[in-house]
């Protein structure tokens, strides 16, 4: 398959050039052109019919027209581009909403790279699927098919680790700055065994990376940084 070409729409320039770049840095997806406005994008989308673009990283909070005004227009249009909402919108009326406009995934803000990228994963795995010559076989691979978009249907963690105790740790990691695993069981309100293995869990599940932290007498100590 030829690459993804993807239109990013998102108000503000410094989070579009980082959707652009996380973009980018997933293979098998190019982002051929970034907007700021709705009307920008439904421009962006009508110059590049010859060309069209395959998926829309939209924003809903954009200064012209809401993300599902967006939608709309392009289903009203006949536009059948997918649509990936990126948007900090929680009301779950819109959620409702996006799902029967025909997005494909909902990626509310903020997000780690690892959230962003498993995102782009599981959409290329389904275009794959869906772009295939022939037909279904049986029921079971058109539950594949849209198993694969939609991912696993829970997120189990394993024994011993809980929910509220990964958020908490997670939640400490966030902002640029590394942090040891003392300093996030400080954070997170845990001893620093515990906050060692949920960081080394978030590691393994590519959420967090380690890196080497200098300065200090003798071994560098290991810190831990958002993915």
């Amino acid at each position: 398959m030829t690459d993804i070409r993807v239109l990013v729409v998102e108000d503000e320039p410094l989070l579009a050039e980082a959707h652009r770049t996380y973009t980018e840095r997933v293979p098998g997806f190019v982002v051929v052109g970034v907007a700021h406005t709705g009307r920008e994008a439904m421009t962006a989308l009508r110059q590049r019919a010859e060309r069209p673009v395959d998926l829309v990283l939209l924003d809903f909070r954009l200064p012209d027209l809401h993300g599902l005004e967006v939608c709309r227009a392009l289903r009203a249009a006949g536009s059948a581009v997918d649509v990936l909402a990126v948007t900090s919108a929680r009301d779950l009326a819109v959620v409702r909403t996006a799902v029967s406009l025909g997005v494909t995934h909902y990626l509310l803000k903020p997000f780690t790279f690892a959230a962003f990228r498993d995102k782009l994963h599981r959409y290329a795995e389904y275009r794959r699927q869906v772009l295939a010559d022939g037909e279904v076989a049986a029921q079971h691979e058109v539950d594949r098919m849209f198993a694969t978009l939609r991912g696993p249907a829970a997120h189990t963690l394993p024994k011993g680790l809980d929910e509220q105790t990964l958020r908490a740790v997670l939640g400490s990691l966030s902002g640029d700055a590394g942090r040891s695993a003392s300093e996030v069981a400080g954070l997170a309100g845990v001893s620093r065994v515990t906050a060692r293995r949920y960081l080394e869990y978030l590691v393994a599940a590519e959420r967090a990376v380690r890196v080497p932290r200098y300065g200090t007498p003798g071994r560098p100590e290991v810190e831990y940084r958002p993915a």
